[in-house]
Parts: C-alpha cells; structure tokens; sequence
C-alpha cells in the first residue's frame, strides 16, 4: 500500500468544518485570523474548499510599506540582524582564514593544539605534579630537574639563609618532588641509552 503524503490534513481534528453552514469533516488547521502566525495563535478546522479559500486571501505583504515589501523581498532578507560573538569557552583563537589555502588545514590549525594535549603523557601524575613544583614542563630531561632541585635546594635550605626557617615547607616539597622524578620510569629510558624523551 502506497503512504499517503502529508498534505496538512489533521484526520478526525472537528466534526465539521468551522464555516457555519458547511457539514464538511475540518480537518485543516487554519489562524482565526490570515496574519495571525505569530505564536501558538488562535486556531479554527477548516473543510478543504474552505482552508484553499482561506489561505487564498492570505498576503504576506498586508500592511508593509513599499519600502518595506522590497527589503521583505531582498534575498539577504533577515539575514541582516546582529548576531552575537561565539565564546571561546576556553579553546585556543581560531586561526585567521587567509592563512591557509585549503579550508581544512584551517581546520586542523584550529584544532591541533587539543590534539597535542590530547597525548597521554610520559609521566604519571604524581610525577606531573613534582614537575609542577620544581617549575619545570613535561619536556624536562634528568639534567634540567637535578641542576633545578639543586638551584631551589640553595635558595630555601636555612643554612643559606642566615638560619632563617620560614621556608622549611617549601623546601621539604622540593625535596620530595625531586625523590619522586628521581626514580621515574621516563628517565630510566635515558639511563639505558634510549632517548630521554627530550
């Protein structure tokens, strides 16, 4: 069996049409009123004579200056009204378009440096941590963390500082900061002659 195409009919919406006088089924949905599309509306069913007749008086342009008709009939119409700036919810600036000539390496532009974040890091993140206090990036070699401990080891330890103990603290984070990169798993490649990762 063939389906029947939609052609605007609510089946069984009336008993009959809303047209006094007429004893058709209302199946068709029509506004009270030609112009009255805005919102939900005013409804009345309509038989189908009386729906072709009532969207035959129906005109668009019912009350619009000639100024107005054009600009309604302008192909950009609508088109015209501000819109509001996409937020960057924190990604990185999109790229300008003129730099690329083929739209989709714009496209990976845009979007590499969440790719390049996306990367499972060679530390665990204990060990992302130690680097954090240490001040250094994931990008560091065992040579970088020792002469960083060691410069961080100076600046806080009392003896270098007259015997003064505020910075105990801070010094005890550096301390077990570099005992925890100390035996990470990513410099022990650099130890058996395998790239540090550098």
């Amino acid at each position: 069996m063939k389906p029947a195409r939609f052609h605007g009919r609510v089946e069984g919406a009336r008993a009959r049409c809303a047209v006094p006088g007429c004893t058709a089924p209302g199946e068709f949905k029509a506004p009270l009123q030609p112009a009255n599309f805005d919102g939900p509306g005013n409804w009345r069913f309509l038989c189908l004579d009386h729906v072709r007749e009532h969207n035959a008086k129906y005109n668009f342009f019912e009350g619009m200056s000639p100024d107005e008709i054009t600009r309604a009939q302008h192909p950009l119409a609508g088109w015209d009204r501000p819109s509001r700036q996409f937020a960057a919810n924190g990604a990185d600036p999109p790229p300008r378009w003129s730099d690329f000539a083929d739209p989709l390496d714009a496209i990976s532009g845009r979007f590499g440096n969440i790719r390049e974040r996306a990367k499972p890091s060679r530390f665990s993140k204990s060990e992302q941590r130690a680097l954090s206090v240490l001040g250094l990036g994931e990008d560091a070699d065992r040579h970088q963390v020792r002469q960083r401990y060691s410069n961080l080891v100076r600046r806080y330890h009392p003896d270098k500082n007259g015997g003064d103990r505020s910075h105990e603290r801070r010094l005890g984070e550096v301390i077990g900061a570099y005992q925890t990169l100390r035996k990470s798993a990513a410099f022990a490649q650099s130890r058996s002659g395998a790239p540090s990762g550098k």
